[in-house]
């Protein structure tokens, strides 16, 4: 009990010092994981919304893919992504090993089939209600996926949570590719680790409490926003 209270404490002080350190690690964790999830977007929104509504060779083999990777081992993505940027790799020509870039491609490499998957589903339901409508007004593909992504962009905000929910509890590839290097490459989940290896177990979970504190801010912003877009959609 007395170390639950201590990690309390702990969260405390770190939050009221506004420790130079500690403001580095929690800036380089959203940073990065947000940078991941905008990739993730970018990406896995098109994709899964063209799945969805196009029909080619091979679909039903891409959508059990897509689900097959929502699953992907965050070691295994940071042990490829090591060779891939290793002086040996093909691309280690970059110098991106141990950099906060090497964390944000793996980190999106994990995101990206969680986004594109769960947009997938979405769009694809959306189709089913508004194909009749869409075929109607002859619209063309193109058109027709960004007007199905942008009607879907509430429902959408989940599949932006999972993938952000995803990158900033992740350490084991961020641990490989990025090495938590004290003032480069340390965030916050690769700090709780290295505390509770030291043994700093009041630290480890005040960082912890610390990291849950954000993600909820974080999605407290967006079911806020959400809920603004969607009184002015209704007002509309």
């Amino acid at each position: 009990m007395s170390t639950i209270l201590n990690a309390f404490a702990e969260a405390g002080a770190l939050l009221a010092s506004f420790d130079a350190d500690f403001l580095a690690i929690v800036g380089l964790s959203l940073r990065v994981s947000l940078t991941a999830v905008l990739i993730a977007c970018l990406i896995g929104f098109p994709l899964g919304a063209a799945v969805a509504l196009f029909r080619f060779p091979g679909r039903g083999a891409v959508t059990l893919m897509l689900n097959t990777f929502m699953g992907l081992p965050p070691v295994v993505v940071g042990l490829l992504v090591f060779l891939i940027l290793s002086r040996s790799g093909p691309l280690g020509v970059l110098g991106l090993l141990f950099t906060p870039t090497a964390m944000i491609i793996a980190q999106a490499i994990l995101v990206t089939p969680i986004i594109a998957a769960l947009t997938r589903q979405i769009v694809e339901d959306l189709w089913r209600e508004y194909s009749d409508h869409l075929r109607s007004l002859d619209a063309r593909p193109l058109d027709t996926l960004g007007t199905l992504i942008y009607d879907a962009r509430f429902s959408l905000s989940t599949a932006v949570l999972a993938g952000f929910g995803r990158a900033i509890a992740e350490v084991g590839a961020v641990m490989i590719v990025g090495g938590n290097i004290d003032h480069a490459t340390r965030v916050m989940t690769t700090a709780i680790a290295l505390e509770t290896s030291k043994g700093n177990l009041a630290t480890a979970l005040g960082l912890g409490i610390v990291l849950l504190v954000l993600a909820l801010a974080v999605t407290a912003s967006v079911q806020v926003i959400n809920a603004i877009g969607a009184r002015k959609a209704a007002i509309a």
